[in-house]
């Protein structure tokens, strides 16, 4: 049986050592490094299904890694973890916003961790209720594919843009407050805030293009895709 991989990414030995011990006791297969250019390599040659990374890297930060590694096909839909001790609301945002999955404050515990980890991957393949695609005025959404197509162009999205369009555009019509939102896309244990949601439709709005329209505001309330 394949072993599920983790790659974990921190510069500090202790730390590396202590989510290895956590992830190996779940029967988890755990890579390991302490820089991001590192991260980028192994992230590339050896597919992990998750990576746990910290922000404060030597050399290129940690969110410069999420960046890069969610903007190249090969390792947009790998789920990552951010797993820091910079715990300010700015900090949680800037990290959503260049596409990380979760974000874990140290110091941690590692059962929650671990729980963050098992929910990811659980998610990494569709609920049954939503393997089918959706097809709603020029949107093509395919689960099965992790693919967004609008207007017939493919549009790259991060795990989490993804995830937030599915949940709208299969209740068109249905306005949606930001705490559904986050709820439905990873859970009522996710690190929320109204701009984290906000930062993500925006993104979401851009990428999409003309069809970001569909996608509409309801002042003091949430958010709705157009029926």
């Amino acid at each position: 049986m394949v072993k599920t991989k983790i790659l974990v990414v921190d510069d500090e030995a202790d730390i590396r050592e202590l989510v290895r011990l956590n992830l190996t006791r779940e029967g988890y297969e755990v890579l390991d490094c302490e820089s991001g250019e590192e991260a980028i390599r192994l992230a590339r040659s050896q597919t992990p299904d998750l990576i746990v990374l910290d922000l404060m890297l030597p050399g290129m930060d940690g969110l410069e890694v999420c960046k890069k590694l969610k903007a190249d096909s090969r390792t947009a839909p790998v789920p990552i973890v951010i797993l820091t001790a910079k715990g300010e609301e700015a900090d949680v945002v800037a990290g959503l916003e260049v596409g990380a999955d979760d974000y874990v404050v140290k110091p941690f515990s590692g059962k929650v961790l671990v729980a963050r980890v098992r929910r990811l991957l659980r998610k990494t393949a569709p609920p049954a209720d939503a393997q089918g695609v959706v097809k709603i005025h020029d949107l093509v959404i395919d689960p099965s594919r992790h693919e967004v197509r609008a207007r017939e162009q493919k549009v790259d999205l991060t795990r989490t843009e993804f995830n937030i369009l599915q949940v709208l555009a299969r209740r068109p019509g249905l306005v949606l407050s930001r705490y559904q939102i986050v709820d439905a896309v990873h859970g009522d244990d996710y690190p929320v805030t109204d701009r984290a949601v906000d930062v993500q439709i925006v993104s979401l709005r851009k990428k999409l293009g003309p069809c970001g329209k569909y996608i509409e505001t309801v002042r003091g309330v949430g958010y709705r895709f157009k029926e």
